[in-house]
């Protein structure tokens, strides 16, 4: 009983100070979010800027070449979106009108039995029904607008922390690393060096992963003939930074799309591509590079998307895997206590924190209650 207790109390006040970080999280989202987007895309960049210094290239000019090519290289992708639908969209709307006129031939049979007059009755109803919600229209309206007020700010938080992040992340690591005391610092800084290894491979690795379920899909929709190929191909790639689940809904969006412009048969067919897909991933891709990279048995990251999904939404899913890997390799490095052996760098505060010191300064405080001297 005494064990369960102890265990028990120190069990309680553990949660309740989890309880009270995710209730700051999630009030605080507009301004985590975009640091740990920053944080994310930081760790993607930092080892390109650290490899072009370590060629000779002066810092800031690795910074900039560095962002530059990212940016360049997220918007061709914008732009290959962008034209691929202007170059599809007649086709699309003229495919949209006769698949129209087919679903409407179809409901004019039995069951339905529907005739133009209904369809009248029912947009004069849409169209009344629009008008007496008008003003909640508008007030939507109105959170829209400030909703896209709040994107341009997270954005712009973004890329300056993603820029601050690469110019001195050092040294807001190791002011980080100060607040502990001196005891702990070596623990702390070595912690948070493995940690960040991890976020580093997982970017890589999840960039990888995302790459060929948008390839493997894409292909799929181009053989099929599917109108915006190309598009869904980019939907199925973002999508797919949340691990398992994205590539799930975004490839039902590709059937959904099959079978509306194309044909059951063919919906069957990219129904089965979805699935080689998903299966490509889940027992290979997962397992092996990304089981390697992270070190996260493909259960707890299912498990971890619920939960994240259902604390903070998409936000959730995307930074619940991430923050799972990180957090276990931190508290794998300070439980495994190979840091005691490690001296503090004098650049973080810390003085030798070996067992050795340690054990002297345990000596030091020492008293033996006979005399009441210190030992020798």
């Amino acid at each position: 009983m005494k064990i369960a207790g102890a265990w028990g109390w120190r069990i309680l006040v553990v949660v309740a100070c989890l309880a009270v970080l995710v209730w700051l999280i999630t009030t605080l989202a507009e301004i985590v979010v975009p640091f740990l987007i920053a944080l994310l895309i930081s760790a993607l960049l930092k080892p390109f800027v650290t490899d072009l210094v370590r060629v000779g290239w002066p810092k800031w000019v690795s910074i900039i070449v560095v962002i530059l090519a990212a940016v360049v290289v997220f918007g061709g992708l914008v732009l290959l979106v962008v034209m691929q639908v202007r170059s599809g969209l007649p086709a699309l709307e003229k495919e949209t009108t006769s698949r129209i006129k087919v679903i409407q031939d179809f409901l004019a049979g039995p069951p339905f039995n529907l005739t133009s007059s209904d369809y009248s009755k029912y947009i004069d109803d849409a169209t009344n029904a629009l008008q007496s919600s008008s003003k909640s229209i508008l007030s939507g309206a109105v959170s829209v607008g400030s909703t896209a007020g709040h994107v341009i700010a997270d954005a712009l938080l973004t890329v300056f922390a993603t820029i601050f992040m690469l110019i001195d992340g050092e040294g807001v690591w190791k002011w980080s690393v100060r607040l502990f005391p001196k005891r702990a610092r070596a623990a702390a800084d070595g912690a948070g060096q493995s940690g960040w290894t991890t976020l580093t491979r997982f970017v890589r690795v999840q960039i990888f992963v995302a790459a060929c379920d948008g390839l493997g899909v894409g292909l799929v929709a181009f053989f099929l003939g599917l109108p915006l190929a190309v598009p869904i191909g980019v939907l199925v790639f973002l999508a797919s930074f949340i691990p398992v689940v994205g590539a799930i809904v975004s490839g039902a969006f590709a059937v959904l799309i099959a079978l509306l412009f194309v044909g059951p048969v063919p919906a069957i067919i990219m129904l089965a591509g979805v699935l080689a897909v998903h299966l490509l991933e889940a027992h290979v891709l997962q397992p092996l590079v990304m089981g390697n990279a992270v070190r996260v048995h493909p259960l707890a990251v299912v498990f971890a998307v619920a939960g994240g999904s259902y604390i903070a939404g998409v936000p959730g899913a995307l930074f619940a895997v991430p923050t799972i890997a990180v957090v276990n390799v931190m508290v794998t490095y300070v439980a495994r206590g190979t840091w005691r052996g490690t001296p503090g760098t004098p650049e973080l505060g810390t003085e030798g924190m070996g067992p050795r010191d340690v054990g002297e300064e345990e000596a030091a405080e020492e008293v033996v209650p006979e005399t009441g001297h210190q030992p020798q």
